[in-house]
């Protein structure tokens, strides 16, 4: 597959997230690419005005998807559930997963990184910064599961916190190979104790000093 024919299906999970949707959904939903991408945003069943909001959007914006998760168990992964109802209505061969505070930079985001998609790589993971994207790429699941196992875990607070991102592996998104996606979340919602993470943050910060 050509960089001309690499498309993406951008797809975060949202809750309650109606303000942050005006003010950054947009910067997904007029990205400067022309091969083409959609957005598909899942709803966990926000009682705010989330609905509205995402309604008013797709009167403009053919390529945003919208879908929600019913009122969920509180027992069971409603983050990893979430994301893998969006998988399911992708389209397109590459999946980005992330979230409506880490939006992008730049209008020529998707531009940018269908540079770095290749034939053998399966994740990349990319932190935005104030001059430019910066990004790991990874040829198979398994080794990027350590930072994904830390920023997804239960009880984890997503991917707020700017300083010092990349050095402790708080991406602000994932791309995968859509065939892939399903088993990339297996690391997310993962019960984590303190001496495992502590081995986690040490393990990554090593691995993003090299």
């Amino acid at each position: 597959m050509t960089k001309e024919e690499c498309r993406f299906s951008v797809i975060m999970a949202v809750y309650e997230k109606a303000r942050e949707l005006e003010e950054s959904l947009p910067d997904f939903l007029t990205q400067a690419y022309e091969p083409g991408y959609e957005v598909i945003v899942v709803d966990e069943s926000s009682t705010d005005d989330t609905e509205d909001v995402l309604k008013l959007f797709k009167q403009e914006h053919p390529q945003l998807y919208t879908t929600f998760l019913p009122k969920p168990n509180l027992n069971i992964t409603r983050r990893r559930l979430a994301l893998s109802i969006g998988v399911k209505a992708a389209k397109n061969e590459w999946v980005i997963f992330t979230d409506i505070n880490a939006k992008p930079t730049s209008s020529e985001w998707l531009k940018e990184l269908a540079e770095f998609i290749n034939g053998s790589s399966e994740v990349i993971l990319g932190y935005f910064r104030k001059k430019g994207t910066k990004l790991q790429i990874f040829d198979e699941v398994w080794e990027a599961n350590r930072q994904i196992r830390k920023a997804e875990r239960k009880r984890a607070d997503g991917h707020e916190g700017k300083r010092l991102k990349y050095l402790r592996g708080k991406y602000d998104f994932i791309v995968v190979r859509r065939d892939h996606a399903h088993d990339l979340l297996k690391f997310f919602e993962q019960d984590i104790s303190l001496r495992r993470l502590l081995g986690l943050r040490l393990s990554i910060m090593c691995h993003n000093l090299c």
